[in-house]
């Protein structure tokens, strides 16, 4: 599955730029729980989006989107952040460890603010606005890269799992793995989501269907702790390649939205 801010990202860019209506947006995010409340985390961001601070009563997903909207954000812009690989955090702070902790973050460059969603009880997501006085640079990776990086990946780690003796046949993988990949959130997208978005995400989560048997299969035919090391060396070019795709396939999305509504003023 692809993560909340995902989600978030491209129908609320959707929105802001024509081509989603409001209650699609909030079906889009019915995937990832009941409900979904809004609150910042500093004094900043509850006066430019009209938000509670935390630990009040948050608001609704329709409020940020009309503060959105009232704030003239044309876009908002997926972040995967994990320990490492800041890129796009900017210089620190409450917003780069909520990110870090989370591994799934939105920015707003234009405006600077970033949002982080996190589930702190069954069915119910918590979405914490910061302020970013220092934007990172986003860094734009075009997906044919990101397709190139996925296959490039796949046949790195197959050919140092080999070279290991590691990698063995599991009896009834390819059955575990339809059934992950079944049972994975399924994710709505907007209508206009640009189909090689869409084919470099299916293709990602299916390596990441993948990657999470082999997790699962630990020590997966490392018949040492050194053999087990270099296995998950092996293996972290793939769950690199996973956020690589990902990312790009979100923001390319995203990119087109705001171009399409830059077309047609």
């Amino acid at each position: 599955m692809c993560r909340p801010s995902a989600t978030l990202a491209v129908w609320s860019s959707a929105w802001l730029n024509g081509a989603a209506a409001s209650d699609d947006v909030l079906d889009a995010l019915q995937v990832w729980g009941e409900a979904h409340d809004f609150v910042a985390a500093d004094a900043a961001a509850a006066e430019a989006f009209d938000l509670p601070l935390a630990f009040n009563r948050a608001a609704t997903p329709v409020q940020l989107l009309l503060a959105l909207r009232s704030q003239g954000a044309k876009s908002m812009q997926l972040l995967l952040p994990v320990p490492g690989d800041v890129r796009g955090l900017g210089g620190g702070g409450q917003f780069t460890e909520a990110a870090l902790r989370t591994g799934d973050a939105a920015v707003l460059p234009d405006l600077g603010y970033g949002v982080v969603p996190e589930a702190i009880a069954e069915g119910l997501m918590r979405w914490t606005v910061y302020s970013v006085p220092t934007p990172g640079v986003l860094e734009y990776r075009p997906l044919g890269e990101a397709e190139h990086g996925l296959t490039d990946a796949i046949r790195a780690s197959a050919g140092a799992l080999q070279s290991l003796d590691v990698a063995r046949d599991r009896p009834g993988v390819r059955a575990e793995l339809s059934a992950r990949l079944r049972s994975a959130t399924d994710a709505p997208w907007p209508a206009g989501m640009p189909s090689r978005s869409l084919r470099v995400l299916q293709r990602a989560e299916e390596i990441a269907a993948i990657l999470a048997i082999a997790e699962s299969d630990d020590p997966g035919g490392a018949l040492s702790a050194s053999a087990a090391v270099r296995r998950a060396e092996a293996l972290r070019p793939l769950s690199e390649a996973v956020r690589g795709a990902r990312y790009a396939a979100i923001n390319e999305a995203v990119r087109v939205f705001a171009d399409q509504a830059d077309r047609h003023p």
